[in-house]
């Protein structure tokens, strides 16, 4: 059995209707001190992998984590934020999100569905205890995948909450969802 924590990352700076790709902001920076603190009570002496999606706020939550542990972030592209649809302005992306959150994957269908069956796939081949710094709508589509639920949000995960999967022959359980909060999206 494979130990697998989700960790969404820290407050942006920018949301995600006018910045395609923010940084932390100075909440942000704080929950990325905190939330590697956690992590390091909760891993204890074990030396998980660290991975991270390729966005700028993923890899700066996980920065802290990576220092304390001395270990190379491996960014990997399949951990990354839905994508928007493709020729959608920055612009409009917010209020495409916003109702796609109220539907399924089904809904979205064809490149979504993909996605989704990719990163659930990425995750269950994980053979090594894992932190895995990603994103609202990613984290989700793992604990739907561990419930057979198909709507895109299940928990309103707040930032730098701890989601804990395990992965055994392939298959993923739900261990425990990250703490929740009213998530709105910028």
């Amino acid at each position: 059995m494979t130990t697998v924590r989700l960790v969404r990352h820290g407050q942006a700076s920018a949301g995600w209707g006018i910045d395609p790709d923010p940084d932390l902001d100075d909440l942000g920076r704080s929950q990325a001190e905190s939330v590697a603190a956690r992590l390091d009570d909760l891993v204890g002496e074990a030396t998980p992998e660290v991975w991270t999606s390729p966005l700028l706020r993923c890899r700066n939550t996980a920065e802290p984590f990576r220092q304390r542990r001395g270990v190379v972030a491996l960014v990997e592209e399949t951990v990354r934020e839905i994508p928007s649809p493709p020729g959608m302005a920055t612009s409009e992306r917010a209020d495409w999100l916003r109702s796609a959150m109220d539907g399924t994957w089904s809904d979205l269908g064809g490149e979504f569905v993909t996605y989704r069956d990719r990163l659930v796939e990425r995750i269950a081949e994980i053979e090594h205890d894992t932190v895995v710094f990603s994103h609202f709508i990613a984290i989700n589509a793992i604990i739907g995948a561990c419930s057979c639920d198909d709507r895109l949000v299940i928990r309103s995960l707040d930032n730098t909450s701890i989601t804990t999967v395990n992965v055994t022959d392939g298959i993923l359980t739900l261990v425990e969802g990250g703490a929740e909060a009213d998530t709105i999206i910028r």
